[in-house]
């Protein structure tokens, strides 16, 4: 019996991963590092801190910064990205997102966000469906980031529901691998490639819906 839904948010619930992009972009250029597209693929699902130390890395500069400087480097991105977020509205909700929730609240299934985003009770004020979730998991409480199940252990119970009985969406590989550890139904939306290790992929939350989650 399916309990509880937990969502990751960019590339489920909303597409901000081109905002991400172009705010690392803009960032990483600053200091002299060229990142492109199929570098930022390796973001997905990790936090912001994980993001700027992979981008160091990526530019050979990981020791070129005090944990003073990356901290303001990471806030810089985000004012970045909060700027381009300004236009986002209702509109760049993706299908079959608002159906589930909607759904999920008329059966009193509670749907919890389990994200790496700082700013997703931002986001989902700005898509108007924030009072769908029962909660939202801090991603500053957490001591790992995915792959580690941390995060969404702390969603199940967030929403008081024993995580063998929620299903939880994604969209990154880190973000099923954390799933399967915590022993979570995992549903993978595709958006670059396949998702092996998930329960099931599906191209769109169009494909799923409450009742066949319920059975």
């Amino acid at each position: 019996m399916v309990k509880g839904l937990i969502f990751d948010l960019d590339g489920v619930i909303v597409d901000t991963a081109g905002y991400h992009y172009l705010a690392w972009k803009k960032l990483a250029s600053e200091i002299g590092i060229d990142i492109d597209e199929q570098f930022n693929q390796s973001l997905k699902g990790i936090s912001r801190v994980e993001s700027l130390d992979k981008i160091l890395r990526h530019g050979n500069k990981q020791n070129s910064f005090t944990i003073e400087e990356k901290n303001m480097l990471s806030e810089r991105k985000n004012e970045y990205y909060l700027k381009l977020l300004d236009n986002i509205s209702p509109k760049d909700i993706l299908p079959g997102v608002l159906d589930l929730i909607k759904q999920a609240n008329q059966y009193n299934i509670p749907c919890v966000i389990a994200s790496a985003s700082q700013n997703a009770p931002t986001i989902l004020k700005k898509l108007a469906i924030k009072h769908y979730f029962q909660s939202i998991v801090d991603p500053q409480s957490l001591k790992q980031g995915k792959p580690d199940p941390e995060i969404f252990l702390k969603a199940a119970r967030l929403i008081d529901v024993p995580a063998q009985y929620c299903v939880g969406f994604e969209d990154s590989m880190a973000g099923i691998q954390a799933l399967k550890k915590a022993r979570i139904y995992a549903i993978g939306i595709i958006a670059e490639g396949p998702l092996h290790e998930a329960d099931r992929e599906v191209y769109s939350l169009t494909e799923i819906n409450i009742h066949t989650l319920i059975k």
